[in-house]
């Protein structure tokens, strides 16, 4: 019994904030709402876990706006582009030009 060839040396896959995504989320009468965007984070309002979507005016909707996605509304979540996580684009100091040795 073996793996898929190449599954170990995929990377996991993490929903970083600065990634690009596109979202749909259950609407009003059954009907998918989309939101495509920047991923921004998780936001927490009552106990509830909330996904927060800047808005890149894709379809009409007003650019910049912060959509706020309920987790349990979420219908399925595309990532159209990963970001770095911030510990990654920190990982390695600036050096320091030198001048005072």
């Amino acid at each position: 019994m073996s793996a898929t060839p190449g599954a170990a040396k995929r990377p996991p896959i993490t929903l970083t904030p600065g990634s690009r995504v596109r979202v749909r989320s259950a609407g009003p009468d059954d009907q998918a709402i989309e939101s495509t965007g920047t991923f921004r984070g998780l936001v927490s309002i009552g106990g509830d876990n909330i996904m927060a979507v800047e808005l890149d005016g894709t379809g009409g909707e007003e650019k910049g706006r912060i959509r706020l996605v309920p987790i349990p509304a979420l219908l399925a979540i595309d990532i159209l582009e990963v970001a770095k996580a911030e510990e990654e684009k920190h990982a390695e100091p600036a050096q320091s030009p030198g001048y005072f040795r």
